[in-house]
């Protein structure tokens, strides 16, 4: 049975109450470290941080509306070894769906680690973000807006195109005063030893929070399906698909940025595609010319194929394309589709093995041709 604690918010100040527990959580002796995003002495850089220190979580920024990378990653690499010490990984929704799948991968594991997830209020874009934050106060200004029931825009800055689209916003605190109290809800036994241990108030689930959650996620489904209805349009052939990818520089930003693409070699940075100058040379003569650089087209198929079932549209391939393709919109278009297939969601649990990595002796019939034994 899921546990609902809570806790006070003094001055109507989030912030201050959410690192507050995080001190407590460091201060006891369930937690050693905590992974968390964190304001730099930099001017607006917001980054993950791995902190041992109480006192440092004072920097601590959860809530800040920055996204510079997803940090499964950063949860893989704590996590895909043994340290021996109790972790503590405080993630957006999308990066908890992507460390998921990247301990079905075998690049991480749940041992010793705990996962503290926040409502995810959204994000913007690097650039967006690095304008948003030159101001001072600017988490407390976002959140409060967010919070209060602005849907548009927050000091003229949108959302991410991934975050209007995102069905996913869990675990939530949508539907809590957030100017009085903060919801803790504790959904596995691990979580539910931790929280006991906190000495927080007891609470209920309210209401409005589920009243809340509905409406969100009804809104931004139908935004979703819109965009991918548009995307399929724009793709529909492979002279519309190398249309739509042709400001594409083969930078590899996106594969780098992507939190489940985790090959530690990639194929298009071996000698397979590391072409001769005859190759060249002779392919244009035979076509009359070819665009430069080549194998654009064909690195996002093979991305699209690889990564098809692990997506989970947290958008970092939009954010790091230096010609703001709209790689995002393709990717969960076509992973949308794949999923669909496969009855399969993506970071939906983690005992659910990953389509086409485990045997079926009777998957897809219709398609092999080929029926199990009766």
């Amino acid at each position: 049975m899921t546990l609902f604690s809570k806790i006070e918010v003094k001055d109507k100040d989030l912030s201050s109450c959410l690192q507050g527990f995080f001190v407590s959580l460091l201060a006891s002796d369930k937690i050693d470290a905590l992974l968390i995003p964190r304001q730099l002495p930099h001017k607006a850089v917001v980054m993950p941080a791995l902190i041992y220190n109480p006192d440092d979580l004072a920097q601590a920024d959860p809530l800040s509306p920055a996204f510079p990378l997803n940090a499964a990653r950063m949860a893989s690499r704590l996590t895909k070894k043994s340290s021996g010490e109790k972790l503590g990984l405080v993630l957006r929704p999308c990066e908890i769906r992507a460390f998921i799948e990247l301990i079905k991968l075998r690049q991480g594991s749940l041992e010793d680690v705990v996962i503290i997830g926040l409502d995810c209020l959204g994000a913007y874009t690097n650039r967006d973000y690095a304008k948003f934050a030159e101001t001072e106060g600017s988490t407390r200004r976002f959140y409060e807006q967010v919070l209060g029931g602005c849907s548009g825009p927050v000091d003229r800055y949108e959302l991410a195109g991934a975050c209007t689209v995102c069905e996913h916003p869990v675990p939530e605190n949508y539907g809590v005063d957030h100017a009085t109290e903060v919801l803790v809800e504790a959904a596995t036994s691990k979580g539910e030893a931790l929280v006991q241990g906190l000495n927080l108030s007891k609470a209920s689930e309210p209401a409005s929070r589920k009243k809340a959650i509905d409406g969100l996620v009804s809104d931004r489904t139908a935004k979703r399906d819109k965009m991918m209805e548009e995307t399929s349009a724009l793709t529909s052939s492979f002279e519309k698909l190398s249309q739509y990818l042709s400001r594409c520089v083969n930078c590899y930003n996106c594969r780098v940025a992507c939190p489940v693409c985790y090959c530690k070699e990639c194929v298009f940075v071996t000698d397979v595609f590391d072409h001769d100058p005859y190759q060249y040379l002779q392919w244009a003569r035979k076509k009359g010319k070819i665009k430069m650089p080549v194998d654009t087209d064909f690195f996002h198929l093979t991305r699209m194929a690889h990564i098809g079932l692990t997506c989970v549209g947290c958008g970092q391939c939009s954010n790091a394309c230096p010609n703001d393709i709209p790689l995002m919109e393709l990717f969960r278009t076509s992973a949308h589709g794949a999923q669909k297939a496969f009855d399969y969601e993506a970071g939906r649990r983690v005992d659910e093995p990953i389509p086409l990595s485990v045997f079926e002796k009777d998957e897809y019939p219709e398609v092999v041709g080929i029926k199990g034994a009766s």
